[in-house]
């Protein structure tokens, strides 16, 4: 049982007027949930950049806390990669991440956070999982070799947000999210994941003019791609009307190759050349398509389109482009 001031917990509305901290809101996820949040009428929300506190810094998260008494927390701070980043530094992404979450856990825990979302990734399934993939995957296969330490990170989360429940009766909550996009996020040539990636690379080759694109990898895996602002909406969603131990998968429930992406961002940024696609690139995980029935017998599924989700991230791009990261 989760309990609040000893009374069995039930999920209902949460108050507008308490204090909100969004952890890791300047972030793709962490932005889309504070305009949720704003658009909501949430009126006392709480954001501190990474400069301002750095989360994996125990002391300075615990002041926080003490300072700002929350009793909300979604936290979707996180040192987040592609596949090249999290191959080339699995003990930055492993140790940065675990002490983010244990940071803030701990000290949420300490000042009686009411409600936690904690966010994960889609990654932290088996590399072989069936699909699509259920809740109750975790933790039966091996990983995919280039982000296991990142999904290891994230699998702590769960366990740390389970046994917060466990031993502290609190209820708080774990959500997978598939592979997100949309505003704010990285589109670094190195360090971003594969849509802004694509977006960046078809955006800079169609005003270039350039004849030839080239992608790592096959063209052949699919992925399953959910816009940050209905992951937001999802976030509240599952605040508001869904308690127990296990994570829940937030996803469209459909997915698409790499190669189909790929000629959809061409499409929609004007790019007319061709595209070769570099075979001695890893691929990652063949396939990554979540079960997505939790959630939606929780009463929310995804409302913004594939296409339209690119168009209107590839709109923010553009009109962004001089002051992106990376």
């Amino acid at each position: 049982m989760t309990a609040v001031d000893g009374v069995e917990y039930s999920p209902a509305e949460l108050d507008r007027d308490a204090t909100f901290y969004v952890a890791g809101h300047r972030g793709l996820v962490g932005s889309a949930i504070w305009r949720r949040l704003e658009a909501g009428g949430f009126e006392n929300l709480v954001g501190q950049t990474s400069s301002e506190l750095d989360l994996r810094e125990r002391d300075a998260v615990f002041d926080f806390f003490r300072a700002t008494q929350p009793r909300y927390v979604a936290l979707a701070a996180a040192k987040v990669g592609g596949i090249l980043a999290n191959s080339t530094f699995p003990v930055d992404f492993l140790s940065d991440n675990i002490r983010i979450q244990t940071n803030v856990m701990d000290a949420a825990r300490e000042v009686g956070v009411e409600r936690l979302l904690f966010l994960g990734s889609s990654c932290i399934y088996p590399k072989y999982a069936p699909q699509p993939i259920r809740e109750d995957s975790l933790l039966t296969g091996h990983l995919e070799p280039t982000n296991d330490a990142y999904a290891i990170a994230k699998i702590a989360g769960i366990l740390h947000v389970q046994s917060v429940r466990r031993q502290y009766g609190l209820p708080w909550i774990s959500a997978m999210p598939t592979n997100l996009y949309g505003p704010n996020d990285n589109y670094s040539p190195t360090g971003s994941h594969v849509l802004p990636a694509l977006i960046r690379r078809y955006d800079e080759a169609a005003s270039a003019g350039d004849a030839r694109v080239t992608n790592w990898g096959t063209g052949t895996p699919r992925r399953e791609f959910l816009h940050a602002d209905d992951m937001a909406d999802a976030s509240l969603h599952l605040l508001e009307h869904y308690d127990g131990p296990a994570q829940v998968n937030v996803g469209t429930g459909s997915d698409i190759t790499i190669r189909e992406i790929a000629e959809t961002i061409a499409g929609v940024v004007g790019f007319e050349g061709e595209t070769d696609w570099d075979t001695t690139k890893p691929d990652g995980t063949p396939q990554k398509l979540l079960d997505v029935s939790a959630l939606a017998a929780a009463g929310w599924t995804s409302k913004i389109s594939l296409e339209e989700g690119i168009e209107r991230t590839v709109a923010w791009y553009r009109a962004h482009v001089g002051a992106l990261r990376g």
